[in-house]
């Protein structure tokens, strides 16, 4: 029977205490509370490898005996061991406290439990993540922490689709950026070298420029047909073919031969926003493509421009200028802010028609994880109304039209060592359509054996076919599974974390407006724009001040009570936080007016030298679930708003 309206408040306080609670057992936590459950489950596993050593082939002798532990030899080397450990131990004492709720600079956080200790559990085993044959357990871990992904952005999650998606782990958001430019590179070249090698009767388009400008869906589609073809060949004529068309691949020839033998065909652009990752540029070098084709789309508040875009596409189409892939960013690392991901799929889906294709790509290394808000358990996609019933604002309905285009893309990059709170390297790597991984394919005879498989997981065990890396962590998999399992990526589960979150940002955005009222006579507070997500940024002007440089040099002192310094204790700083600068190309004409305005700051002042050519901002990255310590009363946010007002008073008299 269904709870009757009164019995409404008193259900919604039982699902927030159970929140609360579960919450509760997710981290080892500030204060170290749950330092006995982690120990528990450290020694249980620890004693259980111990266990499966000794069961593996018990009549095997043990090869360390029992009175090696008594020679000066061993003693020694386990002192010099216990000494070293106790050094690095007192080192790292100096480490920023990333788990505490006073730590609000930069994207790191405490670390959930699950991930911790099942990292720590598979160390031990030392599986690496390349094939089954170096790792039975782990790697498939892995490519099912693929499916997990996938399901959480609104891809085809079911492994018996022809469609399914596929994702694999990395050391981080920059090996999966580069990755999505190698197979949006491999998925570009591949029809032209199918003309080039004159495979008959599979509909290969009639000119280089048409093969080269596919959109990636009939790129994928061209592809399939091309292995069906070639399944049906007899075995000489099938290796024949394949070698021909090997030969014809840029992967094969290298840039400057592919160029030269198709001279119609220009090198390819990628188009990313003016804020994107440094890592874009880095993938550009790798690729060999260069920085010089990494065309920046002009921003409006720190989001890309889609009308600006749109005539960057218009110009591309008529200067006959390929595009390789249109980048958007869902959560910039400086700001939080989200692109119109709907737009730019839209915006494919026009010049895909017009002869202009290309992939769009989404790095959501930071962003990624904030979609288990708009998913239910049962991976549709939820109503905007129901997720913003827990909030103030979020979502706005840009930041969910553009969750909700996530399904549509065609790559997309996430961390789960950022809002997936787990160790250091967890980056990953996720494709819509798992077919074309194929052209990424690399074969080595000691690790692969025999032919490919066609079951969707004993072809994907094969990890090391594809992915960059030729050895690879199998416990950060086994981390990433596990979470994903205990903590489902919906909003009732996994939710529950970036939930807190965004209503700690909403709560320091309404605090950052009480903190502009009160110090009012000293300085002028802004948010320069409303958050995204769960990062915050604080511009802040002594009263009185009209230029840009002195405003920088006052943000600069206050910064420095705020950063980490090596050479003081880290308990003598009472809240960590980071910066970052708006800049002309970022903000926009109209928006920077805005806020200079609002600071009080004469936009004559904003030049084009160090100092001046953009305007240092205080950035808050909310992601620590205890900020609004309910225990206890206490509001980590008020009490950082408090010592920011004495920084002020401090500085300013």
């Amino acid at each position: 029977m269904s709870a009757l309206p009164d019995d409404l408040p008193h259900r919604a306080a039982q699902l927030a205490e159970h929140e609360r609670r579960t919450l509760d057992a997710c981290f080892l936590g500030p204060y170290g509370e749950n330092d006995t459950l982690l120990e528990k489950l450290v020694v249980e596993f620890l004693r259980d490898h111990v266990y499966w050593r000794r069961n593996f082939h018990p009549e095997d002798p043990p090869a360390i005996p029992t009175r090696a532990a008594q020679h000066p030899a061993y003693q020694g080397f386990a002192s010099r061991m216990r000494r070293e450990l106790h050094a690095l131990s007192a080192a790292l004492k100096k480490s920023v406290p990333f788990h505490s709720p006073r730590y609000i600079g930069h994207m790191a956080s405490d670390l959930l439990l699950p991930g911790l200790a099942a990292q720590m559990l598979t160390l031990p085993y030392n599986p690496n993540n390349v094939s089954e044959e170096a790792a039975p357990v782990t790697v498939d871990m892995e490519v099912r922490v693929g499916l997990q992904l996938a399901r959480m952005f609104g891809y085809p999650d079911d492994p018996a689709r022809e469609d399914c998606a596929f994702g694999h782990l990395t050391s981080g958001g920059t090996l999966a950026n580069y990755q999505a430019l190698r197979l949006a590179w491999a998925l570009k070249a591949f029809p032209v070298a199918l003309r080039a090698a004159r495979v008959p009767d599979i509909g290969v388009p009639a000119s280089d420029s048409e093969a080269f400008n596919l959109a990636p869906a009939a790129s994928t589609a061209l592809f399939v047909r091309w292995q069906a073809w070639l399944a049906g060949q007899p075995a000489a004529q099938r290796r024949d073919w394949q070698a021909r068309v090997d030969a014809e691949r840029p992967e094969q020839l290298g840039l400057v031969d592919f160029f030269r033998r198709h001279p119609d065909l220009r090198p390819p652009v990628v188009l990313a926003p003016v804020t994107a990752h440094y890592s874009w540029s880095k993938g550009m070098k790798l690729l060999g493509l260069g920085r010089a084709q990494l065309r920046k789309v002009p921003e409006v508040a720190m989001r890309m421009d889609p009308d600006a875009l749109d005539g960057i596409l218009e110009q591309c189409l008529r200067d006959g200028q390929p595009v390789l892939a249109c980048v958007g960013v869902l959560g910039t690392t400086e700001f939080g802010t989200v692109d119109p991901v709907d737009r730019i799929v839209d915006a494919r889906e026009r010049f895909a028609q017009r002869g202009l294709g290309f992939a769009v790509h989404v790095d959501a290394a930071w962003g990624g994880y904030l979609a288990t808000l708009f998913r239910e358990p049962d991976g549709g996609l939820r109503p905007r109304a129901d997720i913003a019933a827990d909030h103030a604002h979020f979502p706005w309905p840009h930041v969910f039209d553009a969750f909700a285009a996530l399904a549509r893309t065609d790559s997309i990059t996430v961390d789960p060592h950022k809002l997936g709170y787990l160790p250091y390297g967890a980056g990953a790597f996720v494709c819509r359509d798992h077919r074309a991984v194929a052209l990424l394919a690399e074969q080595a005879d000691y690790v692969f054996h025999g032919d490919a498989p066609t079951d969707y997981f004993a072809r994907h065990r094969r990890l090391g076919q594809v992915i960059p890396e030729g050895s690879k962590s199998g416990a950060a998999a086994a981390a990433v599974y596990v979470t994903h399992r205990v903590l489902p990526l919906d909003h009732l589960h996994f939710g529950a974390l970036p939930r807190q979150t965004i209503r700690a940002a909403e709560a320091f955005a309404d605090a950052a407006a009480a903190f502009a009222r009160e110090v009012a006579p000293r300085a002028r507070v802004v948010v320069p724009f409303p958050p995204d997500s769960n990062l915050v940024c604080l511009a802040i002007n002594p009263a009185g001040n009209t230029d840009v440089a002195a405003a920088n040099a006052f943000a600069a002192r206050l910064l420095e009570g705020l950063r980490c310094d090596p050479r003081v204790p880290v308990q003598s700083r009472e809240f960590f936080g980071s910066s970052t600068t708006l800049r002309p190309e970022a903000m926009g004409g109209a928006e920077l007016s805005r806020v200079l305005a609002e600071l009080g700051l004469d936009p004559a002042s904003f030049g084009t030298e160090p100092g001046n050519d953009r305007l240092l901002i205080l950035r808050h990255t909310l992601m620590n679930p205890y900020l609004i310590d309910e225990e206890n009363g206490i509001s980590f946010i008020d009490l950082y708003f408090r010592h920011l007002a004495s920084r002020l008073q401090a500085l300013l008299g």
